[in-house]
């Protein structure tokens, strides 16, 4: 098992991975897709991450398990998924500038396994948007 600093949300029974810089907006996307568009928690800050046959899985560790940074409010206790299979990695950028207009697919290698990443501005307000168009194939 490896751990990273990361946060992971289950998106339809999909894996998102939130990847960046401290303070880039991890936590603050994983809010906004849970209270907006119905995601469900699977670890903030740490994530855990194992081989499960050729999949790559995320979990929390246990001590941090169900809660969630609201930045400038506290800790919250929410609803949380234990493990979820990871498919795509949402790398965050602190400038929009840093955003490819027209990326060519990229991927990142965890434990092995190769995961789709993009790259995104994580406090645009289509930031949401473009995930969800990303993980259910609307775009490819």
């Amino acid at each position: 098992m490896n751990n990273i600093h990361a946060t992971l949300v289950s998106y339809q029974g999909k894996g998102i991975l939130f990847t960046g810089k401290s303070g880039s907006g991890k936590s603050d996307l994983a809010l906004r897709m849970i209270s907006e568009k119905g995601a469900v928690l699977v670890a903030d800050d740490r994530v855990d991450l194992e081989l499960i046959g050729n999949k790559l899985y995320g979990s929390a560790p246990k001590q941090i398990a169900g809660k969630l940074e609201i930045r400038g409010v506290g800790i919250a206790s929410v609803p949380v998924k234990e493990k979820e299979e990871i498919s795509l990695c949402v790398e965050l950028c602190s400038d929009r500038s840093e955003v490819e207009r027209l990326p060519d697919t990229c991927f990142v290698d965890f434990l092995g396994i190769s995961v789709e990443k993009i790259r995104l501005y994580p406090f645009d307000c289509s930031t949401l948007c473009k995930i969800i168009a990303k993980i259910c194939g609307i775009i490819s």
